[in-house]
């Protein structure tokens, strides 16, 4: 391996404090501006609003919002590391804290989204590691999860929850992976994935500033899966994160199990809005026969709201 190559995760970690566009992950594409921080888009069954007219069903958004994922506190809360570094390849137990400033104290009660406490995003910012994970929490608000990240470099831990009472919030920090380090370009543009023996294909590209449907159609075997099956409460669910700055999205797909009009396949449809021009690293779970899996797409979000 070239010298120059073999960097070591403390330099890429210094990268990512400065901003370096390299480093460790997937990064995924389509992001919505997020209100209040936390999930951008939420089904109206979950109290969202149906005042889209473009778009039927789906809530109204303030474009005015940033992505979440981008601060380590917000509205009053910071995300705790307590694992600040990994080894590169090994399984390692990753823990946190969400800490209520002014008091110092861990936050203990959340809301339930999806069957969930909190969600967690582990991405490397290069986009080539994706991990969704559900950790467990301990009584006094420690959360806790195995997790093993095959390669150096520098990662963003991201966490979407909504304290008891409060607002849904993203929260994200830095995670520095040992080992040494070799710099990844983002996978190009793709609009069919392979996963497991699944094809996904992606129809739909982001627009800066304006919902756009964007539809995942799963086969096996060259035929349509059509018994697909709920996971957290939905058949697929849609992480976007912004090439760079790993500016994150949690997209809710229009419709859920159960509603009478929802289907289990083989399309899943989202709705999602772009904050900028720019890559995007788009990551589709879904579950079928007992197992999920995840697809992964780069798209291009290019234009405006105007078409320009």
């Amino acid at each position: 391996m070239n010298t120059a190559l073999r960097i070591t995760v403390f330099a890429a970690a210094l990268a990512a404090t400065f901003g370096t566009a390299y480093g460790v992950g997937d990064t995924v594409g389509t992001i919505t501006p997020q209100p209040k921080g936390g999930h951008a888009m939420r089904h109206a069954s979950d109290g969202g609003h149906d005042d889209m007219a473009s778009m039927p069903g789906m809530p109204s958004m303030d474009h005015d919002m940033a992505p979440g994922g981008l601060e380590v506190s917000k509205d009053g809360y910071t995300l705790a590391l307590k694992t600040s570094r990994v080894a590169a390849g090994r399984q390692t137990n990753l823990s946190f804290a969400v800490v209520r400033d002014g008091t110092g104290r861990n936050v203990t009660a959340y809301e339930r989204e999806h069957g969930k406490e909190l969600h967690l995003i582990v991405a490397a910012r290069d986009l080539t590691v994706y991990r969704h994970l559900h950790p467990a929490r301990a009584a006094d608000g420690t959360w806790s999860t195995s997790v093993e990240l095959p390669r150096a470099g520098g990662y963003r831990v991201i966490a979407d929850f909504q304290p008891k009472g409060g607002e849904p919030l993203v929260l994200g920090a830095d995670l520095a992976v040992s080992g040494h380090y070799t710099p990844a370009a983002l996978p190009g543009h793709s609009t069919t994935a392979e996963v497991d023996g699944y094809e996904v294909t992606l129809t739909g590209t982001p627009v800066p500033g304006r919902a756009t449907p964007l539809t995942l159609t799963v086969s096996k075997d060259g035929r349509p899966v059509r018994d697909l099956q709920p996971y957290l409460g939905a058949y697929g669910h849609l992480v976007a994160l912004r090439s760079g700055d790993l500016a994150y999205l949690h997209v809710h797909p229009t419709g859920e199990p159960g509603d009478g009009a929802t289907t289990p396949g083989p399309r899943v449809s989202f709705a999602a809005t772009a904050p900028s021009a720019g890559a995007y690293r788009l990551f589709f779970d879904f579950r079928h026969e007992g197992k999920v899996h995840t697809a992964a797409f780069t798209v291009h979000a290019t234009g405006g709201a105007d078409g320009h």
